[in-house]
């Protein structure tokens, strides 16, 4: 990474509350409390690292606005509201830099229908293909490879990196990044078992992606069986996804790695689904409800609970049954000696 800030660059991209010190390096890369050297920028997004502050070596530490404590000689200190959003804010900067959109325009190599629209500001990469009818709306940046299929939407600003497929008909909102690999509107796994073999039913409908929409590298959504699958403002999707046919997904959802979600499951607003859990299909799934790793989620679940396991449960009861698991050798041992005892004690009687 070749990057190059002022302190004054820094402070202008974070919006300090307050400035402690002064460092005239210019800041050239990122790095961790404890690794950090002159010429980095760092931060404190966790109290637990708190310690390592004082011995951090950056040249532009980044830190909560009521962090205690005087910078060295030669470093600043930008007293931010939150450090980890302000460092996000330079390494959105970052990547403007690293990863230039290229002007605008269609690749020679490119394949598009006659009448695709494609606004004047879009930029179509190498070895795409945009089928009759699709839209590309302004500014939107389709990188090599890309499949824009019949009458597919991808709405303004949107970014398509290598390889993703999106399938006709669907409907890509506003802002939205899709990563290498995503496929849009799949057909949904539907079959109907008539006369001693599985018979296909056919996938009509679309899916329909809201604006501010991040979707991760591989993740596949498939379409509709009829309607729409749907997937709300603002929910980011990390790698490795599969949502089913007719999924409903509100806003703001949170939904990690290697997740399954179920044919016609609904997630209201603001769910957070850790990693590997699976959603069982037709159940709905309460407004910010949180489910950890592994979770198996098989029956519908009320607003703001707290689950994991499998099947799920609440997190506190699950924390007092590992606690008692822990205990079981130790119980068996004990009925073990009890069972002596009362043999013991039948003989004696007898």
């Amino acid at each position: 990474m070749q990057v190059s800030f002022t302190a004054a660059d820094i402070a202008a991209i974070t919006q300090p509350k307050s400035m402690r010190g002064a460092t005239s390096e210019s800041i050239r890369g990122l790095a961790a409390l404890a690794d950090a050297s002159a010429g980095d920028l760092t931060f404190l997004g966790n109290p637990k690292y708190k310690s390592a502050v004082a011995g951090t070596r950056a040249s532009v530490v980044l830190l909560p606005a009521d962090f205690v404590g005087e910078p060295a000689p030669g470093q600043l200190f930008l007293l931010v509201e939150n450090p980890s959003v302000a460092l996000a804010r330079v390494c959105a900067r970052i990547e403007q830099w690293l990863w230039p959109k290229p002007a605008p325009g269609v690749h020679p190599s490119a394949s598009v229908a006659a009448d695709a629209r494609i606004a004047a500001t879009a930029t179509i990469g190498p070895l795409c293909v945009i089928e009759a009818g699709a839209v590309i709306g302004e500014r939107v940046h389709v990188q090599a490879q890309v499949f824009v299929g019949r009458n597919a939407v991808v709405g303004d600003d949107s970014w398509l990196m290598p390889g993703v497929v999106v399938e006709a008909e669907c409907e890509i909102g506003r802002r939205v990044r899709l990563q290498p690999g995503v496929v849009i509107g799949s057909d949904g796994f539907g079959y109907e078992f008539v006369q001693g073999r599985h018979e296909k039913v056919p996938q009509v409908g679309n899916v329909v992606i809201g604006d501010d929409v991040e979707i991760g590298a591989n993740t596949t959504i498939d379409r509709a069986r009829f309607s729409r699958t749907t997937i709300g403002e603002g929910t980011k999707i990390d790698n490795l996804v599969q949502i089913a046919h007719n999924v409903r997904i509100g806003r703001h959802c949170l939904i990690c790695a290697q997740v399954g979600i179920s044919g016609s499951a609904t997630l209201e607003d603001c769910v957070v689904l850790g990693g590997q859990a699976g959603v069982a299909g037709h159940i709905t799934i309460g407004k910010g409800v949180k489910a950890g790793g592994r979770a198996g989620l098989n029956a519908d679940l009320a607003p703001g609970s707290f689950v994991t396991g499998n099947p799920a449960i609440p997190v506190m009861l699950d924390r007092r049954i590992a606690v008692l698991n822990q205990r079981l050798p130790e119980l068996f041992r004990r009925v073990g000696t009890l069972e002596e005892q009362l043999a013991d004690a039948k003989k004696s009687s007898s």
